[in-house]
């Protein structure tokens, strides 16, 4: 059995899968994060969750694995760059494991993304073999996971894939990391948002930056999306010259925009050092299962 938890800032997640060629989840519940509260009360309600399972399924874990907003530092052995603030510096797998008595095996988010995409998303239904997954997020924030033979790729600092703070161009502005020009502060919902406040001294949704582009009449919005796929094709031909990947798979609110796949393509073509793209840049297919799933994947053998 594959046990999966989906460590969110306002819900977690957690499944039960029978096997890694079975994914007709035996159980899967829900319980609120309540993350305002702290640390420790984030850490009680995954517990809380997990004994929740145990009583409800008739069974115990052996090894548990658990997607989170930000990632373990393999070195330090704690949590950085969570989007959670209270989980930042914090020992989460040696509490969780001291707790609930079974190993965990932590991921981040968008690296769960791509694992659960490859084994049984639009990776398995498109590009079956595929042997280098990248999966990004584009939403509130960028993020990125890889996936090399079925497996996610951590690296050395456990930042693997996190591209979203790669340099992209100086017209971001400052990012809250402390750098400036970074991927997020372009390619993100809030980028985006921005940049079209400062055509327009207008704040609106990117939801209505869309309807508006798609109206043809709002010439700032039409420079908002071309905006948007130039510097996606920028951005993503420094992740396809480095890594190579088989597949991209883009999932994030931003990711829904069509326009990505046909014309930020087409700037991927220009901005590679190749002659000629033949990387799938593909939509995700798992909605919402892919973060808890990708997190039960991660205790595949």
């Amino acid at each position: 059995m594959l046990w999966g938890i989906d460590l969110g800032g306002t819900k977690i997640e957690g499944v039960i899968l029978p096997s890694i060629t079975n994914v007709k989840p035996v159980l899967r519940k829900r319980i609120d994060t309540e993350a305002y509260k702290g640390y420790d009360h984030i850490v009680a309600q995954i517990s809380k969750l997990v004994e929740q399972m145990i009583e409800m399924s008739g069974i115990m874990p052996q090894k548990i694995g658990i997607g989170t907003p930000g990632i373990f530092d393999p070195v330090l052995q704690g949590m950085k760059n969570c989007n959670s603030v209270a989980l930042n510096g914090q020992p989460l797998k040696k509490d969780l494991e001291d707790i609930l008595g079974v190993d965990i095996v932590l991921a981040n988010d968008a690296n769960c993304f791509a694992l659960a995409e490859t084994h049984w998303g639009v990776v398995k239904e498109k590009k079956l073999g595929a042997k280098v997954v990248f999966g990004i997020i584009l939403g509130t924030g960028v993020g990125g996971g890889i996936v090399v033979d079925g497996k996610v790729w951590n690296g050395l600092h456990g930042i693997g894939g996190e591209w979203g703070h790669n340099f992209l161009d100086e017209s971001g502005g400052p990012c809250y990391c402390g750098k400036s020009g970074c991927v997020e502060t372009i390619l993100s919902g809030p980028g985006l948002q921005r940049y079209y406040a400062g055509l327009t001294g207008e704040n609106i949704t990117l939801k209505d930056i869309l309807a508006r582009h798609k109206d043809g009449k709002d010439d700032a919005a039409n420079k908002t999306i071309e905006r948007l796929v130039h510097y996606f094709g920028k951005g993503v031909s420094v992740i396809t010259n480095i890594l190579d990947p088989d597949v991209i798979v883009v999932g994030g609110g931003v990711g829904n925009i069509d326009e990505l796949y046909t014309k930020g393509y087409e700037w991927l073509k220009y901005f590679i050092f190749n002659n000629g793209v033949k990387v799938s840049v593909l939509k995700p297919s798992l909605g919402d299962s892919a973060g808890v799933f990708g997190a039960a994947a991660l205790v595949a053998e």
